[in-house]
């Protein structure tokens, strides 16, 4: 039996209709009313579930200025750890205003927490469902605490070898976690298409007997089109109201038509899986017309002969099949045939 997720009622596994995840992050730009605004545009998206991250810049590093505390390359050059996650991070205040937003709106909303003070709130809260990011998963404790919650889990793997993710996976079900969910995740933002390797991907459902998705810092959406044509059951992506706005993350999101075209493209891609079929498909039923069969193309009348001058195989394709014709040719008609008839074996004389 294939492994599956719920997460407020909604079925999540390769049986069901991709679960879309619109990742707001740090999008926000500082602002609770924009946060909110991301709420409602994310819901108008057709997303199933939209995503936070819970940290202050003090859970998550200390205010230092020494060069391992200062960012080389990427997006965030020349930026300390300090000033990006002051910039980036969503207040915990803001948290009760969000979740009631989301609730208003219909849609799940759930978070990444990076401490256990946020594991704690974002409980209280009732999220239904806990993400634990790339960057945490060698952060056991972190991953127990969670797990020990009850709820389901959501562990992106970028930058973990495959013996860290069995680590993190243990853990998450040696302290309580019985429904897990491993996305495959580049972290690099963005992240290059062809470093994507998403055949890691349905590997890691078998090897953990997970359900499995992806995390994607890809532009654009056909890398997360094609993780579900690989089974991917699980989409996440960072969503933003305008790339022009700026903010720490606005460079590789999406913005709101286009995470609607993720959407459908993704539900559209999973329905077009469908099953293993060689049947006549009902939409095809129609055209069965146009295939080639066996018509006379001239009178023939009973007792001649068919032969390549009036028997051809033709369009439409209501006669006998064009694999027919070594078995009439020579053989005499039993009645007359007019030109443009679709040839069946009551015509042809029994041998």
């Amino acid at each position: 039996m294939q492994p599956e997720v719920v997460i407020a009622s909604r079925k999540i596994g390769s049986g069901h209709p991709p679960y879309i995840i619109c990742e707001l992050s740090g999008n926000h730009n500082g602002s609770l009313d924009r946060a909110l605004a991301l709420i409602d545009a994310a819901a108008d998206t057709g997303c199933d579930a939209i995503k936070i991250q819970s940290y202050t810049p003090d859970t998550m590093t200390i205010d230092h200025t020494g060069p391992q505390f200062q960012i080389e390359g990427g997006l965030w050059n020349g930026r300390s750890l300090y000033e990006l996650y002051e910039e980036a991070h969503t207040p915990f205040e803001w948290h009760a205003a969000m979740f009631e937003r989301a609730a208003a709106r219909g849609v799940t909303l759930f978070s990444s927490p990076f401490d256990e003070s946020a594991t704690d709130l974002l409980d209280d809260l009732g999220a239904p469902a806990f993400k634990i990011a790339s960057f945490e998963i060698v952060d056991l404790p972190l991953i127990a605490y969670v797990a020990k919650k009850g709820k389901p889990m959501i562990i992106s793997t970028g930058l973990a070898d495959l013996g860290e993710i069995e680590l993190a996976v243990s853990t998450a079900r040696n302290n309580g976690c019985t429904e897990l969910v491993l996305l495959h995740c580049i972290s690099s933002y963005p992240a290059p298409s062809e470093q994507s390797n998403l055949r890691t991907m349905p590997h890691l459902a078998t090897a953990f007997n997970v359900v499995s998705g992806l995390s994607d810092h890809t532009l654009g959406t056909a890398t997360s089109v094609a993780a579900i044509a690989l089974g991917g059951a699980v989409i996440e992506k960072h969503f933003t109201l305008s790339r022009a706005d700026g903010g720490p993350d606005a460079a590789f999101s999406l913005e709101p038509d286009e995470f609607k075209r993720l959407c459908k493209d993704s539900r559209d891609a999973w329905l077009s899986l469908g099953s293993i079929s060689y049947e006549v498909k009902k939409a095809e039923r129609q055209n069965l017309g146009f295939r080639r069969s066996l018509y006379a193309v001239q009178d023939i009348l009973a007792g001649e002969k068919f032969t390549p001058l009036n028997t051809r195989s033709i369009r439409p394709g209501y006669g006998l099949p064009p694999s027919a014709m070594g078995d009439i040719l020579g053989r005499r008609a039993s009645k007359d045939v007019v030109r443009g008839t679709a040839l069946s074996w009551d015509a042809v004389q029994q041998v």
